[in-house]
């Protein structure tokens, strides 16, 4: 072999023990295992066309490029005003898999890994902002190194994390108790509709308990709204099928669930508590609404 054949093998070697960090940064930023595994091959590929002088810092390197790769791709995802082509609806994907579409596992290890209610909210962050979050307060790349990624100065660089930081940890409208009530509350709620017994539902539903829900939200010919625990237990149970892609997170300052499919939200429900039970529930199907909401992770 050759010493450039060593030379590339060395590089090849090199840059597979890069591979897992560099696709979990693109994960993060893109929201998909299958535009993270592209924009990390891309990475490869422009390695290739590099001379060595260029680099003598690989990961950094490494690093730079697919955050560059990233943000270009979630440029074009906001001047597209559309979500990516592997987007699918719980009702038309029953296996479960939003940017893994027909392969359930990868969208369930993208989503443990990253979170669904993280996946959401960094989803809503302009480009910059995310790439600044990301690699800032998730893999502690210095604001030295992501300025010139960003196309900003290092103290702009920190702005852009700081804001971004700021939107992604959000402000609970209910004192620390309270709120810790209300998402217990919330929680159980879930789980009981992922389990869609009946009972677990009754024990969490206040006898009066109202559901309102975007006509979007509904199969056709269901009402709008039910009322009484058993009516609205049994239109849960309905709603159970979506559970599975459900998360705990801020909804406008207090707990709610979004139904978020490979981490990509298609509903809200927004839930009202009151002496240790839901008290009613409002399902958020209508973009323009779930785009008002405000979003973020749970302290």
């Amino acid at each position: 072999m050759s010493r450039d054949g060593f030379l590339d093998e060395a590089l090849a070697v090199r840059f597979e023990a890069e591979r897992g960090r560099l696709r979990a940064v693109a994960q993060r930023m893109l929201g998909s295992t299958a535009e993270a595994e592209d924009a990390v091959q891309e990475a490869w590929l422009r390695l290739g066309r590099t001379g060595p002088a260029e680099l003598t810092n690989l990961p950094g390197w490494l690093t730079t490029v697919v955050s560059r790769i990233c943000l270009d791709l979630l440029r074009a995802r906001a001047v597209r005003r559309e979500e990516p082509a592997d987007e699918a609806m719980p009702e038309a994907a029953p296996s479960g898999a939003g940017a893994e579409a027909g392969d359930p596992e990868r969208e369930a290890l993208l989503v443990e890994s990253v979170g669904r209610a993280l996946l959401v909210v960094l989803d809503r962050l302009g480009p910059a902002e995310r790439v600044a979050f990301v690699l800032h307060d998730g893999f502690a790349v210095p604001f030295e190194q992501i300025a010139p990624i960003v196309g900003r100065t290092p103290v702009a660089a920190k702005k852009l994390a700081s804001r971004a930081r700021q939107r992604v940890r959000g402000t609970a409208v209910e004192p620390p108790e309270r709120l810790a009530g209300h998402r217990r509350v919330v929680e159980a709620f879930l789980a009981a509709a992922r389990g869609g017994d009946l009972d677990d539902l009754l024990a969490v539903l206040a006898p009066d308990v109202v559901r309102r829900a975007d006509p979007a939200a509904l199969p056709a010919g269901r009402s709008p709204v039910a009322r009484g625990a058993l009516a609205v237990a049994g239109e849960t149970t309905v709603f159970g099928r979506r559970a599975r892609f459900g998360a705990v997170a801020l909804v406008d300052g207090v707990p709610g669930i979004l139904i978020a499919p490979g981490g990509r939200l298609r509903l809200v429900l927004r839930v009202a508590v009151a002496d240790g039970l839901v008290a009613g529930y409002e399902v958020v199907a209508d973009p323009a609404r779930l785009a008002a909401l405000e979003l973020a992770l749970l302290p």
